[in-house]
């Protein structure tokens, strides 16, 4: 298990309140996004104030062999704790079938419980209801840019910005120091991930149609989106792949944490379309590896990781339609919107009229953004331009 050098204080203060509380705690994101650190930073809290604490990782061949079954987790908890509440930590727990019959027993049984997990199959409709309600969950993200520094700072490194466009956060990533050994680290995560996570998981038998369409969505991070689009490039070669199975296939990454689909409002119709929307990628290393002679798609990344760093500030975001005119994100929070745009440069002057014209007929009732990463600033009346160093700083987008 890798050890990040830094608390990650902005995931801990969501669940710490809840440290003694019957509900159990679950603790989701893609793989190798710190999920088991984060677990390990609420053991040591927690061990500062009693020692009956018990933890499994699932991922561990003799934790399986332990406790493997949902009757022999019950088992070995009751063989293990401690007389009073047992802390009970529960890692990567969808390895095991019918876990929640185990933390339903368990919970009741004056535990408290925290889970990880790298598949949205813990919050389904199923568990949810099975839990009765009786849970809180936080999504774990690999390192938006304030993390690296903090975690840079404690390693005496140096990390850029534009290192961070490319190879983004995931934290084992930081913890080797040439560009074959982060490719390689890389590489092996992304196979773990599509092999164990996807296509053992879920059985896919047409594997190589798979991958073909996860690099294709994985290349074409923060891009319209339609299921039809994709069936449609791939149906030439695959023609017996119908747009049921690319539905199919494009949710299993989303239930990974491998993507999201951000969904877009429209102005003109006053509400959110269920038709389309964009695709981001967890993060843009996932990008980044699959492109050849080192022809990195800067631009898509850059909004890519805007949409990271913004989720992380805790804006509920949107893609908007202005009249037909793309605005990428509908930022809002505490009550305040923004429109904001992201270019990687608008020196070129048909960029420049792309870019703001894109604003154009919105009122003034909310602000509009345009971050680049032009070092000139680009600030009109109407329009602020952040420089996407100052942005990756930024707390949230208030002056």
């Amino acid at each position: 298990m890798s050890k990040i050098m830094i608390k990650r204080e902005k995931y801990l203060k969501q669940i710490r309140e809840f440290y003694d509380s019957d509900l159990v705690k679950i603790i989701t994101g893609i793989r190798r996004s710190g999920k088991s650190i984060i677990l390990e930073e609420i053991i040591e809290e927690i061990k500062e104030r009693t020692d009956n604490v018990l933890y499994l990782n699932f991922e561990k061949a003799s934790d399986l062999i332990k406790a493997g079954t949902a009757s022999s987790l019950i088992d070995y908890v009751r063989n293990n704790r401690k007389e009073g509440k047992c802390y009970l930590f529960l890692d990567e727990i969808q390895e095991i079938e019918e876990w929640p019959i185990a933390v339903k027993d368990l919970r009741l049984a004056d535990c408290s419980i925290f889970i990880t997990g790298s598949n949205s199959k813990l919050l389904s409709g199923e568990i949810t209801k099975y839990l009765s309600g009786r849970f809180v969950s936080i999504r774990v993200r690999p390192f938006v840019y304030k993390e690296i520094i903090e975690y840079a700072k404690a390693t005496g490194m140096s990390i850029d910005p534009n290192e961070y466009l490319v190879w983004g956060g995931f934290p084992g990533r930081l913890e080797v120091n040439s560009l074959e050994s982060t490719q390689r680290y890389l590489n092996d995560l992304d196979s773990t991930i599509v092999l164990n996570d996807l296509i053992n998981r879920y059985k896919i038998k047409k594997q190589a149609v798979f991958i073909r369409i996860v690099n294709y969505i994985l290349l074409n991070n923060s891009r319209i989106f339609s299921i039809r689009s994709i069936h449609k490039y791939i149906k030439n070669d695959y023609p017996e792949i119908s747009t049921a199975t690319v539905a199919k296939y494009v949710d299993y990454l989303k239930k990974a944490y491998i993507i999201d689909e951000l969904p877009q409002y429209s102005n003109k119709a006053k509400k959110e379309l269920s038709f389309y929307g964009k695709i981001y990628n967890a993060d843009v290393a996932l990008n980044s590896i699959r492109v050849s002679n080192g022809r990195y798609d800067l631009d898509h990344n850059l909004e890519n990781i805007v949409y990271n760093e913004l989720i992380y500030m805790g804006y509920e975001l949107f893609a908007f339609s202005n009249n037909g005119k793309e605005i990428d994100f509908m930022a809002t929070k505490d009550g305040k919107t923004y429109f904001v745009q992201v270019a990687y440069s608008v020196t070129d002057s048909k960029a420049y009229d792309r870019e703001f014209n894109a604003f154009k007929g919105l009122d003034n009732l909310n602000e509009k953004i345009l971050i680049t990463t032009d070092p000139i600033d680009y600030s009109t009346s109407a329009i602020r331009h952040i420089k996407f160093n100052d942005f990756l700083l930024m707390n949230d987008l208030k002056q």
